[in-house]
């Protein structure tokens, strides 16, 4: 079993950084891949990076893309989401996913452990 806290969430004005943190604890995710996605109200759950356990294979959604980094420290075990140029549109809880595979999926069924989930509000 693998338990996930998100942490980081918060109220930032437009062009404004956050930086999201994910720590699994239970069973060790290094050796798997890791993924954030976010949901907005009356929206599905939508993809927005994935890492796998050696961060050689990354991807992002493309309204993310240029502006979010994934990163992982598998010592940690702990996975990033440092988000930069924040739109409002990026409002949403985002959520931390933990796969049982090492390949990068943006198929939400693909990922099998769910935090509960931070809340991050843009403002504009």
């Amino acid at each position: 079993q693998v338990h996930l806290v998100e942490s980081g969430g918060g109220l930032v004005e437009a062009g404004g950084s956050l930086r999201l943190s994910c720590r699994a604890s239970g069973r060790s995710v290094t050796r798997y891949t890791m993924a954030w996605f976010r949901q907005a109200p009356g929206k599905e759950r939508q993809f927005v990076t994935a890492i796998n356990w050696s961060a050689r294979n990354t991807d992002y959604s493309d309204s993310v893309k240029g502006r979010f980094t994934i990163s992982r420290d598998n010592a940690k075990n702990t996975v990033y989401l440092q988000m930069n140029s924040l739109k409002p549109e990026d409002t949403a809880v985002y959520y931390c996913a933990s796969s049982d595979y090492d390949l990068v999926y943006r198929d939400v069924a693909r990922y099998k452990y769910w935090g509960q989930g931070t809340q991050v509000t843009v403002s504009s």
